[in-house]
């Protein structure tokens, strides 16, 4: 980590500008969370729309009180448990928290990022800092600096990479200003962690259907999102049934002139062998190593051009949640279940 580097990037955090920088989930585009003018250029950069709320990244427990309207017990025990981590609490806000950020709702969202340099940013800038993902509103989150560079060179006046991101899939948003903790958006912290730590915890409907009719809580919840330009089907059920039906409809696409991309895992990359452009996103035993690499691979898809992606699905339950709430919306919900 360059300090100079860093020290130049908080400066223009503090003057208003726009610094992409890497968190162990997704590379976020920051401003400053005080700023609304500076938040405004996040939108604009992004073509993000206004009724999205955006996440506050801090760097102490110290931000977490100035940002919130009073701090729960159960706040404190998350915060032990899971802070610095793939981990955002919706709280009530303070009058400190502009109402861009927040869409107008009376909750923000806060994290505390597990990663050096966006600490770093955080406390040598001296605020807490907007960041959503650093990327084209709606399109696959960034993971490298390199995606980040592809989508918003020129709108962002610095770029800070730090590798490859390790969660791969944004924070696990968690709202807890009701009676019982709710889960807006799945993420690197799952339900069975949750619920060691502060008992049952709810799953909002939007993790699993689209959000319709209501104001949208937390970032991830729109009908569509974290897409590639090219048609996407999810393919859910038995893994022979899955792999046989991605390669039935293969089949039919190539004999209409498509060219198809297939998401497959560790377990099933080999049957597929007859295909181009097949991409295996990780072991089945180990659903870390898929989430780290759905991204990138959706971003590849892109990158070689396809029509049409058929991904295999997984099971809907610890860190595989967040992966199929990812599937589903970059396929808005075009799921296959055999």
């Amino acid at each position: 980590m360059d300090e100079d580097i860093i020290d130049h990037a908080a400066q223009l955090i503090r003057d208003g500008k726009l610094v992409a920088f890497p968190t162990e989930t997704v590379y976020g585009l920051g401003a400053n969370a005080l700023d609304a003018k500076a938040v405004g250029g996040i939108f604009e950069a992004k073509g993000r729309p206004a009724d999205n709320p955006l996440i506050v990244h801090i760097g102490s427990k110290g931000q977490f009180d100035r940002l919130t309207d009073g701090v729960k017990d159960i706040a404190q025990r998350l915060m032990d448990a899971f802070w610095p981590g793939p981990l955002t609490l919706v709280v009530r806000k303070s009058p400190l928290v502009p109402d861009i950020i927040t869409a107008g709702l009376d909750t923000v969202a806060l994290r505390m990022p597990r990663h050096d340099i966006a600490l770093a940013l955080i406390n040598r800038a001296g605020v807490p800092i907007a960041a959503p993902s650093a990327n084209i509103s709606g399109s696959p989150s960034p993971t490298t600096a390199r995606h980040v560079a592809k989508d918003l060179s020129g709108r962002v006046h610095l770029i800070l990479d730090g590798g490859p991101c390790k969660v791969g899939v944004e924070s696990t948003v968690l709202d807890i200003t009701g009676e019982r903790p709710v889960i807006l958006r799945p993420g690197g912290i799952t339900v069975e962690m949750l619920e060691s730590v502060v008992g049952r915890v709810k799953v909002d409907p939007g993790v699993i259907r689209p959000v319709q009719g209501r104001p949208v809580r937390s970032p991830g919840m729109k009908y569509r999102h974290y897409s590639p330009r090219a048609r996407m089907a999810v393919v859910e059920g038995g893994l022979k049934d899955i792999v046989d039906k991605i390669t039935d409809l293969t089949r039919g696409y190539i004999s209409q002139g498509k060219k198809v991309g297939i998401l497959a895992t560790q377990q099933t990359y080999g049957q597929y062998r007859d295909f181009d452009n097949v991409i295996s996103l990780g072991d089945r035993e180990h659903p870390d190593t898929i989430a780290e690499s759905l991204y990138s691979a959706l971003r590849r898809m892109d990158e070689e051009g396809v029509d049409i992606i058929l991904a295999e699905g997984v099971a809907r339950e610890g860190v595989g949640l967040a992966i199929m709430n990812r599937m589903d919306r970059a396929a808005a919900f075009n799921i296959i279940r055999v």
